[in-house]
């Protein structure tokens, strides 16, 4: 009896610490609510909508299927990109939360006026936060001026 008991309460000790990590696991990189979906973004730099890329400090807002839960902004910084969620990184998504393009020169929050330098995703002074915009991997085929984004 003492030998099953034992057995029991070991087996529910791992399954009760596996739940725990699993649910309550933290992100590093932005708050543990950041929603987490597929991103897999093709942009042909050549079209119209996407000029503003082809020039240094050029942004775009992209909000076509699989850019996320509330889309990307991408950012031309000379020869590469910055491309970010536009979910804020420090608050749960809520109806003002979605981060917008200030003066072509910061990333804004609606909800607390947190700001971010755009071209560099780094919190300006006085930010509430020291978390920068989520960013994204990228391929960029100079060739074809043809822009992937994944994660």
């Amino acid at each position: 009896m003492k030998k099953t008991f034992s057995i029991l309460f070991i087996f529910s000790l791992l399954i009760f610490s596996n739940l725990s990590i699993n649910s309550c696991g933290s992100r590093e990189d932005t708050v543990n609510c950041f929603p987490n979906s597929p991103i897999n973004v093709t942009l042909n730099l050549n079209l119209p909508a996407y000029n503003a890329l082809n020039y240094d400090s050029g942004w775009i807002y992209v909000n076509e299927q699989q850019s996320g839960t509330r889309g990307l902004i991408i950012v031309r910084v000379g020869n590469g990109f910055k491309v970010y969620d536009r979910n804020a990184p420090h608050i749960c998504p809520d109806n003002d939360t979605t981060l917008e393009v200030k003066d072509n020169i910061a990333i804004i929050c609606p909800k607390d006026g947190t700001r971010w330098i755009l071209r560099t995703g780094q919190p300006e002074s006085g930010s509430k936060t020291s978390l920068p915009p989520k960013t994204y991997p990228y391929n960029y085929d100079q060739v074809s001026k043809t822009l992937t984004v994944y994660y």
